[in-house]
Order: structure tokens, then C-alpha cells, then sequence
């Protein structure tokens, strides 16, 4: 069974005052803390108790109270290039259709409860007021989550770190690291070992040359 809602909560709602009147409008607006994992859990998210600004208009249908509302704060996450922290001022748009319990999805008044598998299915796909009251959570939960990016970045041309060494490309523009063939430098290092006359032969001027025969003919 439900837990029965609360009107203490700043998510429920109380409808009692807009009435079941078709056309019916009520404008409210409501600062609360937010709940706790209000976002994308470690990508980015509202912090928990952070101040979340609520605009809402209810409107009285046939089925029940339509909720049309904007939700503004600040989310917090972390760049996925660089790790450096974003700040993002979150703006989410929702609408959602709350209905009466005793009103089928056409507003009409149910004659018994629907028992039926098929109706069972439906009613777990609506949102229901109970009392008159509604609770916003979960609508207030999807809004962000659709509203934040899978990836957020600290801006949109950001570098990210070099693959080498984990610097942050965007305080050095110019970082870089001189590549060198492994091959080329086994060579140095034999080259360095030798001495003038092998180098002279390795480098085609040595007395044992063709490029040392050369010079002698002429």
C-alpha cells in the first residue's frame, strides 16, 4: 500500500483551492531544498538541499489538474575532457496530467474501480491526486534529468588533458611533447657509441666506403 502523501512536504501540492471546475487556473511559485540525487548521479546534479525555484500553473480538466511548471537551480558536475568542476544554471520545462481517482482517462466518472489487468496497466501509467493533493517529485526528477547534458563540459571547445603526461591543454595551448621513433633512437644511441672512423663508415665516408673509393680515384 502507498504511503499516504503529506502536505508538509514542499513537493506535494495542495489542489483544494482551484476546485474541480474545468478552466479553473492557479498560479504558484515555491523555493525549496532540493532532494537528495536530484540529477545524473556522479556526472551532474542538483546538490543536495541546494535551492530549487518552482513556477507552476494548474489548470482543472474534465480528468483532473494539468500541471505546467519551470524548475531553476544551480547543478554541479565535472567536465568529462578535463575533470575541472562545471557550474551549470539548470532550467527545466515540464507538464504533466495528474487525475482524479474517480475519473477514467476521459474525465468520465467511474462506475466501479477497474479490476481488470488492462485497466491495472493503464492506471500504472498516471499520476493520481490523492485528497486533492499531488506529489511533484517525480515529475520534478525526469524534468532534470532530461535538462542536464550526459556529458557536460567546462566549455564546448575544451581541449581535455594530454594523453601523455595529464596536463590541462586549455592552460598551455602550446604543450607538446617531442615524438621520437624508437627506432631512430636506438640508432642515436648506437652512433653515440662508436668511434670517428666506424661513424665515417656508417655515414659512407670511411676508408672502406665506396663514397672513400670515389674521392681516391679522382
Amino acid at each position: 500500500m502507498n504511503a499516504r502523501l503529506d502536505h508538509r512536504n514542499p513537493l506535494v501540492f495542495d489542489t483544494h483551492e482551484l476546485g474541480r471546475r474545468p478552466g479553473a487556473l492557479q498560479r504558484l511559485t515555491r523555493e525549496i531544498d532540493a532532494p537528495k540525487d536530484l540529477g545524473i548521479r556522479e556526472v551532474i546534479e542538483v546538490p543536495d538541499g541546494a535551492p530549487v525555484e518552482l513556477e507552476l500553473r494548474l489548470e482543472s480538466v474534465m480528468e483532473g489538474v494539468l500541471v505546467t511548471g519551470t524548475a531553476r537551480a544551480l547543478a554541479e558536475g565535472e567536465c568529462v575532457r578535463c575533470l575541472e568542476p562545471v557550474e551549470l544554471e539548470l532550467e527545466a520545462d515540464f507538464q504533466e496530467m495528474f487525475s482524479y481517482p474517480d475519473a477514467d482517462d476521459r474525465g468520465r466518472v467511474k462506475a466501479e474501480p477497474a479490476d481488470d489487468a488492462e485497466g491495472s496497466a493503464e492506471d500504472e501509467d498516471r499520476l493520481f491526486l490523492e485528497d486533492g493533493l499531488f506529489d511533484l517529485e517525480p515529475v520534478l526528477r525526469d524534468a532534470v534529468v532530461l535538462a542536464l547534458p550526459m556529458q557536460p563540459v567546462c566549455q564546448d571547445d575544451c581541449p581535455g588533458l594530454c594523453s601523455e603526461c595529464g596536463a590541462r591543454l586549455a592552460d598551455d595551448p602550446d604543450h607538446h611533447h617531442d615524438a621520437v621513433d624508437i627506432r631512430w633512437a636506438a640508432l642515436q644511441g648506437l652512433a653515440g657509441s662508436l668511434g670517428d672512423g666506424e661513424k665515417d663508415e656508417m655515414s659512407g665516408d670511411g676508408p672502406g666506403s665506396a663514397r672513400a673509393a670515389e674521392k681516391q680515384e679522382k
